[in-house]
């Protein structure tokens, strides 16, 4: 080669108009891209995980071959892999000799704060570009984040909507409101059978990193077997097409609700696409209002799930940059009670947290409420270590990156970030699970009842949760009802509840079956 641009493609950045890319001059540039062991086990990443990233990066340089471009590939099992990136990088530096290396920024601060030496260590110039794939730069979030106490989401998505001319009528939001969440938390009737979710069998180059990543890592959690994801655009939006076409019709009215056997009911599943860089999230907004203004779909559910990517992704994705590093050493409620083993085998008597571990270590996916709703509640109110929480949820989910990871935990789940993210923890007892799941029937525990014998788990942790935490969040106005009634609890009931907390967590800590 000897002069041109080594262009960069990370594991996630799989998309045609990313920024390393621009300008590309087939006739003197090289594109590296890299397999390595570094990003296969900063954590121990779930098998299918490493599966859909490593068979993404594979069709994705096919691609670009196809195009004339030239690409140096490290595959996992190359004897000369270094198994890092700046190794790789290095490695294609001696060997091609270029002018410049150009690489998109990263989603992820460890390897930001990693390529900030690559230019020294390279010897020659090192461009670390925007990544402008994302609807809201970094410099813009701050921009609005600016100036203000309490940098809300709901604030943030309206200036999105705004921006991006989504769902507007002139500068109003259509249908005269800014949010349907409300209508978005029905209980789903028995009986009602989504749709099946499109499959994407695996083609010969999956079913090669299938048996490497058998191979390689099979100490890590889950396994490679039933593998369906999108490895290519083409699958990722025939995905979202479908989902458009069958799921969203419905998907507004209970896309907080919970079934057992069913993790996916009427959700997209185009998180894992999205985060890969397979579907672009403009497009996808502009194609979900589409099918609503075509009266393919009500409002509350196009605008819930715009909402969620226009809103929730690039909201978490401007905080945690707004906030790293710091942000990932913030635990403002003191938790420090480790992981149990249950959140890894899934072996527990409570029938919901049963259900949500054993469909992830299944499938490397649950919906936002199975997430935040059983996992990270029971976190919050157990205790749990938010920093070991992190690195169960960075673990597990084929769509987990810590920049989209760490706020939605941290913050969200484990209120450990003090209210940054969140204005309350999203704390709650047995009877939202059963008001909003099937999981409680045929549970060994009884969602009615706090105390005694075969009393659920979550009702008395709730309050326990309450009692350890009244002095943190005495001051935080939508705390006032509950700790206000934890108040007015006859003391002998406080006691009682607190003992019943205590003897559970005694049992969790000695990692009886809970």
């Amino acid at each position: 080669m000897s002069g041109g641009t080594l262009r960069l493609v990370l594991g996630d950045q799989l998309s045609d108009r990313l920024a390393a890319l621009d300008g590309l001059d087939p006739a003197r540039d090289v594109v590296l891209m890299a397999e390595v062991r570094d990003e296969c086990t900063y954590v121990r990443h779930h098998q299918k995980k490493i599966v859909l990233v490593l068979s993404g990066m594979r069709h994705f340089a096919a691609r670009l071959r196809q195009r004339g471009v030239r690409v140096a590939y490290t595959a996992l099992d190359d004897p000369l892999n270094t198994h890092s990136l700046r190794g790789e990088m290095l490695r294609a530096v001696a060997t091609h000799r270029p002018d410049r290396v150009v690489v998109t920024a990263p989603g992820e601060w460890r390897l930001m704060d990693e390529m900030s030496g690559w230019q020294e260590r390279a010897g020659i110039p090192v461009e670390i570009l925007d990544d402008d794939r994302f609807l809201c730069g970094l410099r813009q979030f701050r921009h609005w984040a600016q100036g203000r106490s309490e940098p809300r989401m709901e604030f943030f998505y309206r200036a999105m909507r705004r921006r991006h001319r989504l769902l507007m009528e002139d500068d109003a939001p259509v249908g005269g409101r800014w949010n349907y969440d409300k209508e978005n938390r029905k209980r789903m009737p028995p009986g009602i059978a989504p749709p099946r979710a499109p499959r994407f069998p695996p083609d010969a180059v999956t079913e090669a990193v299938m048996a490497l990543v058998s191979d390689r890592f099979a100490d890590h959690f889950g396994d490679v077997e039933d593998f369906s994801f999108p490895v290519t655009a083409e699958q990722a939006a025939l995905a979202l097409d479908h989902f458009l076409a069958e799921r969203l019709e419905a998907f507004g009215d209970w896309q907080d609700f919970m079934r057992a056997g069913d993790p996916v009911l009427f959700h997209a599943l185009v998180s894992t696409s999205l985060n890969l860089g397979l579907l672009d999230p403009l497009a996808v907004c502009r194609a979900a209002e589409r099918a609503w203004r075509e009266g393919l779909a009500p409002l509350n559910a196009a605008e819930g799930f715009i909402r969620q990517v226009l809103g929730w992704r690039e909201y978490v994705r401007g905080m945690y940059w707004l906030h790293m590093p710091g942000y990932r050493h913030r635990n403002a409620l003191a938790a420090t009670r480790p992981l149990p083993p249950l959140y890894w085998s899934g072996e527990t008597r409570m029938n919901c947290l049963a259900h949500a571990v054993g469909d992830t270590r299944r499938n490397a996916y649950a919906h936002h409420i199975q997430r935040l709703m059983i996992t990270g509640n029971f976190a919050l109110l157990a205790g749990l270590d938010p920093a070991e929480v992190d690195a169960w949820y960075l673990v597990v989910y084929a769509d987990a990156y810590e920049w989209v990871e760490m706020p939605n935990v941290r913050g969200m789940a484990l209120f450990a970030d003090g209210g940054i993210m969140g204005s309350k923890p999203y704390a709650a007892s047995g009877a939202y699970i059963n008001r909003m799941s099937d999981y409680c029937r045929g549970c060994a525990y009884d969602p009615r009842s706090t105390v005694g014998e075969g009393a659920c788990p979550f009702n008395a942790l709730y309050w326990d949760f309450m009692a350890r935490n009244a002095s943190r969040l005495g001051g935080n106005a939508r705390m006032a009802m509950p700790l206000r009634t934890l108040d007015r609890m006859e003391p002998a009931k406080r006691a009682s509840i607190r003992a019943q907390a205590s003897w559970f967590l005694d049992a969790l800590d000695r990692g009886e079956l809970v």
